[in-house]
């Protein structure tokens, strides 16, 4: 049954998840077939009422499928699967099986590049020593 309220959380939710993916592209946009310069689009154009078109640097990402230092470039629901693949190892010690820690798998260039900008330390995310369960 829908009330006036669930309606209202629904639309609040679903606009912050808008909210968030938009800063994840502006973030992620040099990963992304997003344009991440769109200032020098802007300024090639003849008039200020003209379409801004896209930069040569998102036309040169989009023609080649990488980047310019020559990872692949990803859509975003492909770089979140990505990202999604770095694992946490939780470990027990064969001599003392009652304390675990984590441990994160080493992030490849484009998992460590993606953290980077969005300024997340993936090892600094999980606490490094848990003991118990």
């Amino acid at each position: 049954m829908y009330s006036a309220d669930h309606v209202r959380a629904h639309v609040f939710l679903c606009a912050l998840a808008c909210h968030v993916e938009w800063h994840l592209r502006r973030r992620l946009a040099p990963l992304l077939f997003e344009d991440d310069d769109p200032e020098s689009a802007r300024a090639r154009r003849a008039s200020p009422v003209q379409p801004a078109g896209v930069s040569p640097g998102a036309k040169q990402k989009a023609a080649t499928r990488t980047t310019a230092d020559g990872t692949p470039v990803h859509s975003l629901r492909t770089l979140l699967d990505h990202l999604a693949s770095l694992t946490l190892n939780r470990i027990a010690l064969a001599g003392n099986p009652d304390h675990l820690f984590n441990v994160t798998a080493d992030p490849t260039p484009t998992q460590q590049r993606a953290f980077e900008l969005l300024g997340v330390d993936p090892a600094g995310v999980f606490p490094v020593d848990v003991q118990g369960d």
